[in-house]
């Protein structure tokens, strides 16, 4: 229920204040952002996506290092299988499962790590262009942004203006 008004909220009072009559809808001024597109292009995400690379790097350089010697195993047991001992096969046998155990693991964990991580800073991108978006409307004295809606006059639209904004505060 909560969320129902949350979400038709900003519409049921645009709706409201256009049924008021037309002298206080003619005084709204209302604009419209695309917050994903917005959140996507701003700078500030591709310095977090620049920062999470450069984080996991050695993680992931590690993780290509293991795989490469997984399969050199891999290779030398099929190559030389016929000519070890039992013992020496078991063995290799052993480390590549293992090995492979431990790949998986390593893979598994840098992907958790890094999810969480991401998600840890899309949040404060997303907090960061919210506050832009709502700096913007407070300084051109809009009186209604909406983020999501079905249909809208593109001159209505202020995504490009609150993503120049961002753009001019990252120089």
């Amino acid at each position: 229920m909560v969320k129902a008004f949350r979400a038709w909220g900003p519409v049921a009072l645009a709706a409201g204040m256009l049924i008021a009559g037309p002298s206080q809808a003619q005084d709204l001024k209302i604009g419209v952002v695309n917050f994903p597109l917005l959140v996507q292009q701003s700078p500030q995400f591709e310095q977090m996506n620049a920062a999470l690379e450069t984080e996991f790097a050695p993680r992931q350089r590690d993780i290509v290092t293991m795989r490469q010697e997984l399969e050199e195993k891999q290779q030398r047991l099929q190559r030389d299988a016929e000519v070890m001992s039992d013992q020496e096969r078991a063995n290799l046998e052993r480390e590549i499962r293992d090995g492979a155990r431990d790949l998986e693991r390593a893979v598994n964990e840098l992907r958790e790590d890094a999810n969480i991580r991401q998600n840890e800073e899309l949040n404060k991108v997303q907090r960061t262009v919210l506050q832009r978006v709502q700096d913007y409307a407070r300084s051109e004295d809009y009186d209604l942004i909406v983020a999501e809606a079905l249909y809208f006059d593109s001159d209505l639209d202020i995504t490009e203006a609150v993503l120049e904004m961002l753009q001019e505060e990252d120089d």
